[in-house]
């Protein structure tokens, strides 16, 4: 039983280092001064103030036109998104390791 248990807690823990190395390398990006100016700043910002413009533009009126700029507006929100919940499941995969890692020492400690 202890072993089934111990094997299930490595299993998660393997799968929330992956986890959580992903986070270590997005708070890696969001530190890199390129990727700020390119992404955060020039996509996340400036892109879709300029898309908002874009939109109320009398000369891009056309559905097609207006089709266009949602599909952009909506990419740096999917963009966004991702980033943020790649943050959140991190911090959840770091809290479960914790907890992972407290559980089999305690069944390591019942085993002896």
């Amino acid at each position: 039983m202890i072993d089934n248990e111990l094997q299930q807690i490595e299993s998660n823990l393997k799968r929330n280092a992956v986890l959580t190395d992903l986070g270590s390398a997005l708070s890696r990006l969001k530190s890199n001064r390129d990727f700020k100016k390119v992404i955060l700043e020039g996509f996340f910002e400036d892109e879709a103030v300029r898309l908002v413009h874009l939109k109320a533009d009398p000369n891009m009126q056309g559905s097609d036109s207006q089709k266009a700029i949602l599909i952009q507006m909506d990419a740096i929100g999917a963009l966004r998104q991702y980033l943020e919940t790649l943050a959140q499941l991190a911090g959840m995969a770091q809290k479960s390791i914790e907890a992972d890692e407290q559980t089999r020492d305690e069944l390591l400690a019942e085993g002896l």
